[in-house]
C-alpha cells in the first residue's frame, strides 16, 4: 500500500511539474496591468510634444502606443526612441 502511495504522489508531482512548464505569460503586459503602460507610452508623447512643439508628432506617436500595446515608450531624452516621431519638415525649416 506505501508503495501505490509513492508511486501516485511522483506521478502527481511529474503532472504539476509538466502542467507549469506549459503555462505562459507576458510579463510586459501583467507588469503594468496591460493599460497602464499604454497610459505611461500617451503621457510620455503629450511630454514630448510639450518639449518639442511643431517638430515632434504627438498624433503619430499615440497611435504608435495603440498599435504596438505601449511596448514602445518614447523617452524625450532619447533621441533614438523619438526619431520616428520628429516632425522632419519642420526639421529642415531649420538646417
Amino acid at each position: 500500500m506505501n508503495s501505490k502511495a509513492n508511486w501516485f504522489l511522483i506521478l502527481a508531482v511529474i503532472g504539476a511539474a509538466v502542467l507549469i512548464n506549459h503555462v505562459q505569460s507576458n510579463p510586459a503586459v501583467d507588469l503594468f496591468g496591460g493599460y497602464e503602460i499604454i497610459s505611461v507610452c500617451m503621457t510620455n508623447c503629450a511630454q514630448c510634444k510639450r518639449m518639442y512643439g511643431t517638430f515632434f508628432n504627438g498624433q503619430l506617436c499615440a497611435e504608435a502606443c495603440l498599435e504596438f500595446k505601449g511596448k514602445i515608450v518614447p523617452d524625450c531624452e532619447d533621441i533614438g526612441s523619438i526619431a520616428g516621431f520628429l516632425n522632419r519638415a519642420e526639421l529642415k525649416k531649420f538646417a
